[in-house]
């Protein structure tokens, strides 16, 4: 790995408009970082990695990189661009060891992170850097939100996690509250009532989207994101129908051939698939099949009757009557998004949500009540985990000065 990284350092042209940095949506000084390291500056490499990012080796190896820095580097528009997530990975990796830094001096100020996906594990760690005094509540048993919970452990190793936990969490001083959720004991008035000066609100999208479709309570049917969270639970069969064809399908496809499933297709409503690239090519290598221009119209106990579409100009569909088909299957797996759910909304008076249940804030992260902030797919609907830390860094800065202006 260390020769194959330093190959990759060495093949950066070291451009002066580096067109690499400008396609990561949290702007990582790439040119720098490669710069440090052809200089055996390793730490210091490390350091500006996850000062930027705090969560710079996740998304080393679950960013969309094809699209955004590998996408944009010009070596790759005439051969293969440089490939800065194996770079990336080696250095964090290499460092996170080094960080044993214990707690910043407190400020005496408290702060209540509700949710402990990507968006709150951010503002977590940026304002613990500044002596906040940080409490995070996690409706499950463990902390990571979508990381651990709706990304499997091939694509995301859970020791990556408890790793980040001990260096960024831990050592840091910031407490937990696990199998707690905000709107049932205890409401976000409580939490303000117990002195907490800011808010912040990052409980992601958990509820799945459904077809609204005859036969989708029936036994063999389950939720993409809900398999996810614990795929051994689940008892397949060897003939599995995944409904849908983003990054989510690809990860219930992939992880129901890691778990036994023979026979594992997607059915796609377009006539090809949304997942990125590679996350697609790996499905295909792994034997998952696909259907394009489809359809379901029917759940049944031993499969799923599907119906032609023609895909319009203007981007709608047209069924196309007499062509239904049925494609046997054990089980259904339904992969086609997520929606926020409205506890918090429901107890908590003066915070605004849309017309698809999602907070509204501004691109400040304020919400429609003072003190209370939002950030991540709660706000955006399902986005990627380096957007949800981008925006996030800028809604932690937002909190720190609302907090400040408050001791004025």
């Amino acid at each position: 790995m260390g020769l194959h990284v330093l190959d990759e350092v060495n093949r950066c042209l070291e451009c002066k408009q580096p067109s690499c940095q400008r396609g990561c949506p949290i702007n990582t000084p790439i040119p720098a970082v490669i710069k440090l390291l052809k200089e055996n500056k390793l730490d210091e490499a490390g350091k500006i990695l996850f000062e930027n990012n705090p969560l710079t080796t996740i998304c080393s190896l679950i960013c969309n990189h094809e699209n955004q820095c590998e996408g944009h580097c010009v070596l790759g528009k005439k051969g293969a661009p440089v490939h800065f997530s194996a770079i990336e990975n080696y250095i964090s990796n290499a460092y996170a060891p080094k960080m044993i830094k214990g707690p910043a001096k407190s400020n005496g100020n408290r702060v209540a992170i509700v949710g402990s996906g990507p968006a709150g594990l951010t503002i977590a760690i940026i304002l613990a850097r500044y002596g906040y005094q940080v409490t995070i509540f996690e409706s499950k048993d463990k902390i990571g939100g979508v990381l651990r919970y709706g990304i499997p452990e091939f694509r995301l190793p859970k020791s990556v996690l408890e790793d980040m936990q001990y260096r960024h969490i831990e050592l840091k001083g910031i407490k937990i509250r696990p199998n707690i959720r905000i709107g049932d004991a205890i409401g976000i008035d409580d939490l303000f009532r117990d002195g907490y000066k800011a808010i912040f609100i990052g409980t992601g999208v958990w509820r799945p989207n459904v077809l609204h479709i005859k036969g989708e309570t029936l036994g063999n049917v389950h939720f993409a994101i809900n398999y996810l969270n614990n795929p051994s639970v689940y008892k397949l069969g060897e003939n599995v129908a995944v409904i849908g064809a983003g990054n989510a399908a690809m990860d219930v496809a992939r992880t129901a051939v890691r778990n036994g499933s023979r026979k594992v297709t997607c059915y796609s409503l377009t006539k090809e698939v949304v997942a990125s690239d590679y996350e697609f090519k790996y499905a295909k290598l792994e034997g998952v099949e696909f259907i394009y221009n489809v359809k379901p119209v029917e759940i049944l106990d031993d499969g799923i009757m599907i119906r032609k579409v023609k895909e319009n100009d203007d981007g709608t569909f047209t069924e196309i009557e007499g062509s239904d088909e049925f494609c046997p299957s054990d089980s259904v797996l339904i992969a086609i998004s997520q929606g926020p759910r409205n506890v918090i909304v429901s107890t908590t008076t003066g915070l605004k949500a849309s017309d698809r249940g999602l907070l509204v804030a501004d691109e400040f992260g304020n919400t429609s009540r003072p003190g209370i902030f939002a950030s991540g797919d709660v706000v955006n609907g399902s986005r990627t985990v380096v957007e949800a830390v981008a925006h996030s860094k800028i809604v932690a800065e937002t909190m720190h000065k609302y907090i400040q202006s408050l001791n004025e």
